[in-house]
């Protein structure tokens, strides 16, 4: 019997190990272009040359956090900041991509990953758009954003007050990240979300 349970282990082991190597290439392609989808997505208009990646860390009150960044060159320039970004949402991490141009405004953002709860902090997706209630859009995060219950001018998602917090604390960092802020300068945006 343990013979049997052996062999049937090892077996599906090595079956297992064969079809995951298969399916590598076409993973890492699929998750390549859903990143380019959404660099497009949130560097809209932005006319680039090339695509630069960079991985950072960067601690922020006392945290580190880890960024990538892809900057939009043209002409050796560069003219806009995609940035990943992720924080502690009610559900889990929340991982989000925003483009920030050189001047730091927020150009667009997708949601990449959550584990929100469906119909309350999903909503993230869509409510910080433009034209939608907490519309952050067009903002500079210069001066951290924040939820209106805590002093601040953005709208949070109905009943999902945390979620919003995640969700800027992830804008905060990235703009932070875009900036190459140090974690004197950085401490402001993660503060402002307690």
């Amino acid at each position: 019997m343990v013979l049997v349970l052996v062999g049937v282990a090892v077996i599906m082991g090595a079956i297992l190990a064969y079809v995951n190597q298969l399916t590598t290439p076409a993973i890492k392609a699929i998750n390549e272009k859903n990143t380019q989808d959404a660099i497009a997505a949130v560097l809209p208009g932005v006319k680039s040359d090339k695509i630069e990646d960079e991985e950072t860390t960067l601690n922020i009150g006392g945290k580190d956090y880890a960024f990538v960044l892809h900057k939009a060159m043209a002409g050796g320039e560069c003219v806009g900041t995609a940035v990943e970004s992720t924080s502690g949402g009610f559900g889990g991490d929340l991982k989000i991509m925003v483009g920030f141009d050189k001047e730091g405004k927020i150009l667009g953002y997708s949601l990449l990953a959550h584990a929100e709860t469906p119909g309350l902090g999903a909503k993230a997706d869509t409510w910080f758009q433009e034209g939608q209630k907490g519309n952050i859009i067009g903002k500079n995060p210069s001066s951290p954003l924040t939820v209106s219950k805590d002093g601040g001018d953005v709208d949070a998602i109905t009943a999902s007050t945390i979620t919003s917090r995640a969700f800027l604390l992830a804008v905060n960092n990235a703009y932070q990240a875009a900036c190459g802020k140090s974690e004197a300068d950085g401490q402001t945006a993660a503060t402002a979300q307690k």
